[in-house]
């Protein structure tokens, strides 16, 4: 994901919440008002810990015809402090019949709400005995939702045309308080049993295995599921649907079980989903993407994507259901965790996916957003709902992995590995945060004595940003410093950030690994003997990038056109991505990042080849969009001819490994879309083909997406990949359908395909934001994408929730392709008259060089 210099937010001020306070004791002129215009005993976003649940006994009736749900829940208590009140989450429901279950007997409980902070107060006359344990007992009624989370409603289209409906939760992270009402923080772990009632035409299922199910008056069933171990709110799931049921047990003994539509009957997913998949502890939930394979119609990147989802939600069982972050301000205990376990997991499960190739280009992606000004720490404060959605970015997760990586790196695998195990062990079923992971990596390792991992590692996680390292060889000796790497014209910024980094480096002399713990703003290193050449960050194991200074440069590029395989291929892609980002910041001349990457005619590994496209391609696009049709033409054949024999090489058929197969698309979709006249003649033959037989001739899945987009082309393609798109049933098929179509040149084909997407009937709204970016990467779309956004803001947050990765997503991937100071100034004045509290600061600068007035602001606006 391309992330520009903007962020949604929408910052409310509210006070952090300094631990546990007796909510009546609380002054009620300080009090805010509930909706009944009383005082509402308790001012703060974070729950009071006078009381904590232990165990939630849920009912819940969905009716699919008239899409709400009613249900009832039981709430056992474990009382801390003495106290009156107990407050806990309820959103936009109503709210009957609370009750107190105390030892002396039932008693009616009065109910206030705040709907700002979505919390009730529960108010008893009588005093709740610390050390005592209670239940209260609530009946609530909701409409199942529009959005993509909480309690929302699905559908789905049969091969036939019928559109059945499906009801599905996704709590993460704060939602499940839509849903019922419950102490809706991570820390409040407590056990879930849970019962639905349905019609018999449906099935339920929940996080734990089905114990019994009772009829009930009016031909209804009720499902009654085992207790769940214990867990987090958001990590509570259940779906009704009339999905089938598919079981099957592992050659290891673990048992499987996936629900799926009449459709898919060999395939599991959910048809309406806005992530990726979601790790509900016993129903792992996926979008349809996200886990249906078919060897015959996925390619090479659905297989490594879609191993690469399931490993990352195996591996959040461990990190994030088991242990569990103890506020989302640690989010990346979970997410970095499982972004960084897929990919060793698969390493070891599956080596001939080869996904550490891929494992780079998570750390590029970290790396673009966390050289903004607009980064924010690891581990960041957070209080409110819109401020917990945002934590769920490329920080959170490619920068907690990559961290991760560098740590075990510097560890060695194996005390890392026994550090982690300590880890899981001594915090299982509970709540960490980063000091606890930190004590449990603590070992006896560097120079002999223990290592302060917390004081490494805190420079990593508690400050924004990454380290530029440099290096300048003098003879045997090496100077190092350091200093952030920011784009900015500002430097202020960068003031005062210092990391502890791992250095590794490896020298003409030898191909040992050299480690040096650069602790300080500068230092010095003495080599053994005088060198040719030094390659700081082997393999890129670390998060920092490195400038060589003096002759540093020349003698890397010198290897690299003299044998350029005497360093590996995630070497080369670390140094293409370095020496081209030094550019942008002025540290080292443009020509000089284009000799070095002349060497790439040789290249032939994946992750140097994509990111020496990565790193060409913005030139060209930035030239094509300020209308340099010279120096366009001239960027355009400069990569062409630089690729041209690895492109010549390829065959337009499935064969090779996974990393062959995957470049090979990669390769022939560039060229295709580039109009490099032997790619357009091969892919319009087969597409004609295939159209001609009607869609029937089984073209090689690596190459369809550069057959669908020439076909895409022209008016007739369009429509007939269109109508193929409409029918077909095999998501990955669809999904390259629907790719190949938002890039064809055909403007109103575009503007169309965007308004389908937000109807939902024919393209399914959950597929829009890719649309919508897809539509702006188009050289002829991207002002349409554009407007289609300002046009449609507030019906698109309501949608996927303002603040989320999504809404993120969508905005930065649309802005970024902006690259004059007219298209500066139009997306200030979007941002400045529609911007929420946390605009001002940047509208303060940037609108005073673009004639904005900063207005007011609307609850639901479009922000920085």
């Amino acid at each position: 994901m391309l992330v520009a210099p903007l962020l949604l937010v929408l910052f409310v001020p509210f006070s952090p919440s300094s631990g546990a306070q007796l909510p009546n004791q609380t002054k009620a002129k300080d009090l805010p008002i509930a909706t009944n215009g009383q005082p509402f005993p308790w001012d703060r976003m974070r729950l009071p810990t006078t009381v904590t649940p232990l165990h939630y006994d849920l009912a819940i009736h969905p009716n699919l015809t008239t899409l709400d749900f009613t249900g009832v829940v039981r709430i056992e208590l474990d009382v801390h402090e003495d106290t009156n009140t107990v407050i806990l989450h309820a959103k936009q429901m109503q709210i009957s019949d609370v009750f107190l279950l105390a030892p002396e007997g039932i008693k009616r409980l009065k109910v206030l709400e705040y709907p700002r902070f979505h919390q009730l107060a529960l108010l008893s006359d009588s005093v709740l005995i610390k050390g005592r344990k209670y239940e209260v007992h609530l009946a609530f009624a909701a409409n199942l939702s529009d959005s993509f989370h909480g309690f929302y409603k699905g559908s789905y289209r049969t091969s036939s045309g019928e559109v059945r409906v499906l009801a599905s939760t996704q709590f993460e992270a704060t939602f499940a308080r839509g849903a019922f009402p419950c102490f809706d923080e991570p820390a409040f772990k407590a056990n879930f049993t849970i019962r639905i009632i349905r019609e018999p035409r449906h099935i339920a299922i929940s996080n734990m295995p089905m114990v019994k199910t009772v009829e009930l008056p009016g031909g209804l069933l009720e499902d009654h599921f085992d207790t769940t171990v214990k867990m987090s709110t958001y990590l509570v799931a259940y779906i009704v649907s009339d999905f089938k049921s598919v079981s099957k047990t592992t050659q290891h003994g673990v048992d499987c079980s996936v629900d799926v539509s009449e459709e898919n009957v060999n395939l599991a997913a959910i048809p309406d989903f806005q992530s990726g998949a979601m790790e509900n502890w016993g129903l792992t939930t996926y979008r349809e993407t996200g886990l249906l394979f078919d060897p015959e119609k996925s390619s090479a990147s659905d297989k490594l994507g879609i191993t690469k989802v399931i490993a990352h939600e195996l591996a959040h069982q461990w990190f994030g259901n088991l242990v569990t972050m103890e506020w989302w301000n640690d989010l990346w205990l979970n997410e970095g965790f499982a972004k960084f376990m897929e990919f060793i997991s698969l390493d070891i499960t599956y080596p001939e996916l080869h996904v550490d190739d891929f494992f780079l280009a998570k750390c590029f992606e970290a790396m673009e957003v966390d050289s903004l000004s607009s980064s924010h720490p690891v581990s960041t404060p957070v209080e409110n709902p819109t401020q917990i959605q945002e934590m769920f970015d490329d920080v959170s997760y490619d920068k907690g992995a990559c961290i991760l990586n560098m740590l075990r790196d510097f560890l060695t695998p194996e005390a890392f590995e026994i550090g982690i195990v300590r880890y899981l062990k001594r915090y299982s079923y509970q709540n960490t945060v980063n000091s606890h992971l930190w004590e449990s990596l603590t070992n006896k390792w560097y120079s002999g004595d223990e290592l302060d991992v917390r004081a490494i590692m805190d420079t990593w996680t508690l400050q924004e940003g990454f380290p530029l390292v440099t290096v300048e060889v003098r003879g045997r000796e090496v100077r190092l410093s350091q200093e952030r790497y920011l784009k900015t014209d500002d430097p202020s910024p960068s003031e005062g950030f210092l990391w502890q980094i791992p250095l590794t480096y490896k020298t003409s002399a030898s191909n040992t690994v050299h480690r040096f713990l650069l602790k300080t703003k500068t230092d010095v290193l003495f080599l053994p003997e005088e060198v040719d050449w030094v390659k700081f960050n082997v393999d890129m194991s670390g998060y920092y990038m490195v400038h060589y200074a003096g002759e540093g440069w020349n003698s890397i590029i010198k290897l690299l056109q003299h044998n350029h395989t005497a360093l590996s291929g995630n070497d080369r892609a670390n140094l293409i991505h370095n020496v081209f980002q030094l550019v942008s910041i002025e540290k080292v001349r443009l020509d000089t990042a284009l000799e070095l990457s002349l060497y790439l005619s040789r290249e032939t590994k994946i992750m140097a080849v994509t990111q020496g496209f990565g790193e060409l391609v913005p030139l060209y696009k930035l030239m094509e969009k300020r209308d340099m049709k010279v120096l366009e033409n001239q960027m355009k054949s400069y990569i062409v001819d630089l690729f041209q024999d690895l492109i010549d090489q390829q065959e337009w058929n499935d064969s090779g490994s996974v990393s062959q197969r995957v470049l090979r698309s990669y390769l022939l979709l560039f060229s295709c879309v580039r109009n490099y006249a032997p790619c357009v003649t091969k892919a319009t033959q087969l597409f004609n083909q295939w159209k001609d037989s009607d869609g029937t001739m089984s073209l090689p899945v690596d190459i369809t997406m550069a057959v669908f987009v020439i076909g895409a082309r022209t008016p007739e393609g369009w429509d007939f990949l269109f109508e193929k798109y409409r029918h077909s049933l095999q998501m990955s098929v669809k999904s390259r359908m629907k790719t190949a179509m938002a890039v064809s040149p055909l403007q109103d084909k575009l503007k169309w395909m965007m308004e389908q997407s937000l109807i939902g009937e024919i393209m399914k709204t959950q597929d829009l934001p890719d649309v919508v970016v897809s539509v702006s990467k188009n050289p002829h779309g991207y002002q349409l994408a554009w407007d289609f956004l300002r046009a449609n803001w507030h019906t698109m947050i309501k949608k996927f929730d303002l603040g989320s990765s999504t809404i993120s997503y969508l905005v930065t991937g649309v802005t970024n392709q902006y690259s004059t100071r007219e298209m500066l100034d139009e997306v200030s004045m979007a941002a400045c008259l529609h911007g929420s509290n946390r605009a001002q600061a940047w509208c303060k600068t940037t609108c005073e060089h673009t004639n904005v007035t900063v207005l007011s602001k609307g609850k639901n606006s479009l922000s920085i």
